[in-house]
């Protein structure tokens, strides 16, 4: 059983990905390598003169497996309730058991629709669906949460990558029964 199985591995997926895993928590993140930043050319994400969008997922990716998030290629076709969670389900027939979900879809929402998490129109220009979701990332669907582009954030990297970062510390707080705050300093 996971704490934390994260649909999707593009910036808001990966970083929620590193921020779940640097805090100890049992992640899993399945992407389907359909994220929409692996055709971008990026020059506006501060702290990075310029990247390719495939370098930016590669890194982020394998940040997040550095600590320690399990990343599995395949494509989600369902999630379910489970005892203590969910059951999410890839077409290629694996399935993964975790207490919460998030979903990092960018601009698919079939998925979020299909297993019954709210949507409505997107704001942002070609993103004409998006998941409904509280402040914190919580969808309508208790245990399931949604960052990034689905969730109606602009599709800029730097803004997904952060509202990912923000569900993460958002889900890891309640796994933990307190607010979840990771700060990082320079050693001496």
């Amino acid at each position: 059983m996971y704490d934390v199985a994260i649909i999707g591995a593009g910036t808001a997926g990966a970083s929620a990905a590193l921020f779940a895993a640097k805090a100890g928590k049992k992640t899993v993140v399945i992407d389907s390598d359909q994220s929409m930043t692996k055709r971008a050319w990026i020059e506006n994400h501060y702290g990075v003169e310029k990247i390719s969008g495939p370098d930016l997922i590669d890194i982020g990716k394998k940040q997040a497996a550095n600590f320690g998030a399990e990343l599995v290629a395949g494509k989600v076709t369902d999630v379910a309730k489970a005892d203590g969670g969910f059951r999410v389900s890839t077409e290629d027939g694996r399935t993964f058991e975790a207490a919460h979900v998030i979903l990092a879809t960018g601009a698919l929402t079939a998925l979020a629709e299909s297993i019954g998490v709210g949507v409505k129109p997107g704001t942002e220009p070609r993103i004409k669906t998006v998941v409904e979701v509280d402040a914190q990332g919580r969808t309508n669907v208790p245990g399931i949460w949604a960052a990034g582009t689905v969730a109606g954030v602009s599709v800029h990297t730097i803004v997904t990558a952060g509202d990912g970062a923000k569900v993460a510390i958002n889900v890891i707080s309640e796994l933990n029964g307190e607010r979840y705050v990771d700060h990082d300093v320079l050693k001496a």
